[in-house]
């Protein structure tokens, strides 16, 4: 009886191995749709070429995602997961100095692992479709509002410290700008920018706003 119960049900190892294969292949298909998306742009990306893509059947991509809606969601929470994960872990190992702090958010945005052409042309693509669409708004939407409230509480601690004649959360909301800016300047690649060059130009603005916290260095 037991050696046919242990027939029966497979091993917990085995469930968990088949749990794996199913979360590998989930991520298999949404970084081919990043490709995708990066390549041909929103609206020419197709189930097909996500199946091509990632080398498997266009049945795996129905069988995962069912529709292209679907799997362009899973790909867009995915990559605002990775986002905010990005950014959380930069900031946990940034110490508790507000400045340190926004140094690190700063410096996070132009990490190779989020910052990436690749990943860039992909935010864009959501990003040009968010208007119409309420789920895509609703993902960037949380995305945006923690990231924010964290740049104004940090923005808000240095001008009190500094006594900077700032409004923290315009303040804040400028930074956000530049930041985002960069990223398209650096997608359109129209002028040669790299990241380092564009984490740059965002610490000289840290200088500009908060030069008791962001001292000039000479280069």
């Amino acid at each position: 009886m037991k050696n046919g119960a242990a027939a029966t049900h497979p091993p917990e190892t085995e469930k968990r191995g088949r749990k794996a294969s199913k979360e590998t292949r989930r991520l298999q298909l949404i970084e081919a749709t990043i490709d995708s998306l990066a390549k041909r742009g929103y609206s020419e990306t197709t189930m097909a070429d996500v199946a091509d893509g990632a080398g498997l059947s266009r049945g795996i991509v129905n069988f995962h995602f069912e529709s292209k809606e679907k799997l362009l969601v899973a790909t867009l929470q995915h990559m605002a997961e990775e986002y905010a994960a990005h950014w959380k872990g930069a900031l946990a190992k940034a110490g508790p100095e507000p400045s340190a702090r926004l140094a690190a958010l700063v410096a996070a945005d132009f990490d190779r692992a989020i910052c990436s052409r690749r990943k860039l042309a992909a935010w864009c693509a959501f990003w040009g479709e968010a208007r119409s669409r309420p789920t895509y708004q609703a993902l960037c939407g949380s995305r945006d509002e923690m990231y924010q409230e964290t740049v104004v509480e940090l923005c808000s601690a240095l001008v009190e410290a500094g006594d900077y004649p700032l409004d923290p959360r315009q303040t804040a909301l400028a930074l956000d700008a530049m930041l985002e800016g960069l990223w398209l300047r650096l997608m359109m690649r129209g002028d040669d920018l790299t990241r380092d060059k564009a984490h740059a130009a965002a610490s000289t603005m840290l200088t500009t706003l908060f030069p008791r916290h962001f001292p000039r260095t000479s280069s």
